[in-house]
């Protein structure tokens, strides 16, 4: 087998598509190429990547797709074999002939996984550098709580309690969210639990969520904030109740 030959064997070397003999000729042959060893590390590089989870790229990488698979050393042409009709062939030449049929059966597979390897590289790259990336916006996806806290037309109100606690809302009347956050405030006592309120227009409490028993809290209210009117903490049995139990003991007024 000659040098061209053995240059054209890096890509089924990569995917593991050569026999024994074949593998053994070209790692002999790999020991002495520098281009070859650059060549099969970064498809090996990309092959291991066949196998990871697909992840969705954004538009723009078709166009790096193309560019990626433009710089890659193309495989050379398989020529069709003819039969002499004048000079008899050897053993020693059909056998050759035999070996490069097979290995080209091989290789025509080859550039397909090469291509498909670079596809899903560019892919996965593009999501480690930006993983919040989509395929219509590079902004960052905020999550809801962000959402209500950086609108445009957020208002927040506090509430600071005797024992020097506070309690702040804030509303995005665009989002439709409210969200509290609470600083040093007291756990509520054995047995029971802080229940959050949305004051309707008509002035009925509707739940919106319990608050975890810890002192500093962050938590987006459920339900339509849009046409609140204020936010209640009322004092409820552990689990929460459909309807307020017990008088407020805050209702932070919300700006129209």
């Amino acid at each position: 087998m000659t040098d061209h030959d053995q240059h054209a064997l890096s890509g089924a070397y990569a995917v593991d598509a050569l026999d024994a003999d074949e593998r053994a000729r070209f790692e002999a042959h790999l020991a002495t190429c520098a281009d070859c060893r650059e060549e099969v590390a970064s498809l090996q590089e990309a092959a291991a990547l066949l196998g990871t989870d697909p992840v969705e790229p954004p538009s723009s990488v078709r166009d790096s797709v193309l560019a990626g698979i433009a710089s890659i050393r193309p495989l050379p042409p398989v020529t069709s074999e003819t039969t002499p009709t004048a000079t008899p062939t050897s053993g020693d030449e059909l056998a050759a002939r035999r070996t490069r049929r097979s290995l080209a059966q091989r290789l025509a597979r080859t550039p397909l996984l090469v291509a498909a390897a670079v596809v899903l590289l560019l892919a996965v790259g593009t999501a480690l550098v930006r993983p919040w990336a989509d395929n219509r916006t590079d902004e960052p996806r905020l999550s809801a709580i962000d959402r209500v806290l950086t609108a445009a037309d957020a208002t927040s109100v506090e509430k600071e309690f005797p024992d020097g606690s506070r309690a702040t809302v804030t509303v995005s009347r665009s989002e439709g969210r409210a969200v509290i956050q609470t600083e040093d405030m007291a756990l509520a006592p054995t047995g029971k639990v802080y229940e959050l309120w949305l004051q309707t227009p008509q002035g009925a409490m509707v739940p919106a969520g319990l608050m975890p028993d810890e002192a500093d809290n962050e938590i987006l209210l459920d339900g339509d904030a849009s046409e609140a009117k204020a936010v209640g903490i009322t004092v409820e049995p552990d689990g929460g109740s459909p309807l307020p139990t017990t008088t407020p003991i805050a209702v932070l007024a919300l700006e129209a």
